[in-house]
């Protein structure tokens, strides 16, 4: 499988225009696994730039419903 890291970094949500792994998805996500988070592309907009940790995601989820 071929990285599309140009396509993917067009869309990418990212808050970090610097970021070695912007566009690569497959390495951002494991990332972010290692260290108990969810990326910012599955961030609901709220959220953005600030928490992503798990709980967050939930809790916001939670009170959200």
């Amino acid at each position: 499988m071929d990285c599309r890291q140009e396509e993917n970094a067009v869309d990418c949500t990212c808050g970090s225009m610097t970021c070695p792994r912007r566009g690569m998805c497959c390495e951002c996500i494991a990332n972010h696994r290692e260290k108990g988070q969810l990326p910012g592309c599955l961030m609901p907009e709220a959220l953005r730039g600030s928490s992503r940790s798990i709980e967050d995601f939930v809790a916001y989820y939670t009170q959200s419903s």
